[in-house]
């Protein structure tokens, strides 16, 4: 058989009319075929290589969006500005599950949880804010003072560095995006992949898979790093992309700890001095206590416990508590008493210690 050189060369082919016809006929039922199925032959209809690299950096380039998924790697520095700080932080290598918000006007919203750790972070212009309060318990001393600043910040929001929040700029930054994943780095394409019920393709290098949208603007949809890849200190990263163009209202909190000022704490009372000296039958005890923090935001007032033991056996003897009400405010002094209930006069080798209880902020 001669080949096909024209579909309208009737004397080059040998077809006659009516075999023209049904083969005009034949292609228009496969074209039609390819069109119903969205698939067109030959690579026809699809989006070019170019046009999906520089919808993906556009989509991080001008516009607010959400990134959330899991990697493994350092979550949160550690809050080595907070004074006593432990020299032993927790380990900065480990899987962390991230949900990152990046509104337009700059402003971000993280959540990174790990074992045992969660922490939030809302992060403006000027200032960073965090809550967490196993974070802060564990990159604070063992000190008593520590421990106060830990039981008094609770829940609460508190103000830190911005240093402190993962920094990831080769997937938020469309510039060091654009040279980290597009361009040299792409050397596979492949088509026809669904993610969450969008039609998108596949690009991809030594360094990782990008999915993108196959329908314009062609926003980045995720990112899975190769095995063995780090980027930005993070590896095993899979990231998912959404939320374009979504206002998050994302507003500095309110009612914020600012250790540089000890005064928005909570009252954090310390024992100055104990004195037994009114402690016969019955008992009655007394401390002066100093407030190392401030005077609003507490759940609840504070509490001194006193405790009688032997001093030969250790054994409790007997104890009271007493709230400490009205609170002072930062640095100033109080004493609280109570009665220790005995049954006869304590004996000469007897201890008395006070304890005290700051319920912290909510």
């Amino acid at each position: 058989m001669q080949p096909v050189t024209a579909l309208n060369g009737m004397a080059s082919t040998g077809f006659s009319a009516a075999g023209l016809g049904a083969l005009r006929l034949l292609l228009a039922v496969v074209l039609a075929a390819a069109l119903a199925a969205c698939n067109l032959p030959f690579g026809l209809g699809t989006a070019s290589e170019r046009a999906l690299e520089s919808g993906a950096e556009a989509s991080l380039a001008s516009s607010s969006f959400e990134l959330a998924g899991t990697y493994s790697g350092p979550g949160v520095a550690a809050a080595s500005h907070v004074s006593g700080a432990r020299s032993n932080p927790a380990p900065s290598s480990t899987t962390w599950s991230i949900d990152w918000q990046f509104n337009r006007t700059g402003a971000k919203h993280l959540t990174v949880s790990g074992t045992n750790l969660n922490v939030e972070a809302i992060i403006t212009t000027n200032d960073a804010y965090f809550r967490g309060q196993q974070f802060l318990s564990d990159h604070m001393g063992d000190d008593p003072l520590s421990r106060g600043f830990v039981s008094a910040a609770g829940n609460a929001w508190w103000k830190g560095s911005a240093g402190l929040v993962p920094q990831l700029p080769d997937f938020t930054r469309a510039t060091a995006f654009k040279s980290t994943f597009l361009g040299s780095a792409v050397t596979q394409r492949a088509d026809n992949f669904s993610v969450d019920g969008v039609d998108a393709v596949k690009l991809s290098g030594p360094r990782a898979d990008l999915y993108i949208a196959s329908a314009s603007p062609h926003q980045l949809l995720v990112v899975q790093l190769k095995k063995g890849v780090v980027i930005d200190g993070i590896r095993d990263a899979e990231f998912k992309y959404s939320n374009f163009g979504k206002d998050f209202g994302i507003q500095a909190p309110t009612d914020v700890i600012d250790f540089s000022n000890l005064s928005s704490l909570p009252p954090i009372y310390t024992v100055v001095s104990v004195d037994t000296s009114r402690c016969g039958s019955p008992c009655v005890v007394s401390a002066v206590l100093k407030n190392l923090g401030g005077m609003t935001g507490a759940k609840a007032p504070s509490t001194i416990t006193f405790t009688m033991t032997g001093t030969v056996s250790g054994s409790s003897l007997g104890s009271c508590q007493a709230q400490v009400v009205p609170d002072v405010g930062y640095n100033a002094t109080t004493t609280v008493s109570c009665t220790i209930n005995v049954s006869s006069r304590p004996p000469n080798a007897a201890n008395v210690t006070a304890t005290p209880d700051n319920p912290g902020r909510a």
